[in-house]
């Protein structure tokens, strides 16, 4: 009976064994369509996934630095042309300046001409008012003296020859 045991145990043995590896064979089949391919389907989506936003960064980045370079580089730009548009206003100020002074001065070189012709002027009238009251006066001491009235010749003979005493003890 132990060996009936014994053989029965054994069939039962080979038989669940078959049984065992038949349904893990299957399962293993299963699981390798329903669960594996999705699995490492969806791993090698992820991985390329990865891959590509690394790649993408690294773009990102290299762009970034060349934006900052070519930024760097207008700022640089700038200021060159700042300093050239100050450069460029002094210079200008300074002509305008220069212009303006020597227009003052031009303004100011024609006022002392005019002021010296007519201070000339104003001693001209000064001097023939003076000549006029003068010849006047010396009528009336002439006449005063003489007693008579002088003639248009003879005064104007006398007036000529005291007005160019006055000019000679001016000069």
């Amino acid at each position: 009976m132990l060996q009936g045991v014994l053989a029965q145990s054994n069939s039962l043995y080979v038989g669940d064994m078959l049984f065992y590896i038949v349904s893990f064979i299957i399962l293993m089949l299963l699981v390798k369509h329903y669960a594996w391919k999705p699995v490492t389907d969806m791993m090698n989506k992820r991985a390329t996934k990865i891959s590509d936003d690394i790649d993408n960064a690294e773009k990102s980045r290299a762009e970034a630095e060349k934006l900052a370079a070519q930024r760097q580089t207008e700022l640089q730009n700038s200021h060159q042309e700042a300093a050239k548009i100050i450069s460029t206003a002094k210079k200008t100020g300074e002509a305008q300046r220069d212009q303006i002074v020597t227009d003052a001065q031009k303004d100011a070189q024609v006022v002392k001409e005019q002021a010296q012709k007519d201070a000339e002027q104003a001693r001209r009238d000064a001097l023939k008012g003076a000549q006029n009251d003068v010849a006047n006066l010396s009528i009336e001491i002439a006449s005063k003296l003489i007693h008579k009235e002088l003639n248009a010749d003879d005064q104007k003979a006398l007036i000529d020859s005291y007005i160019e005493g006055l000019v000679k003890h001016e000069s």
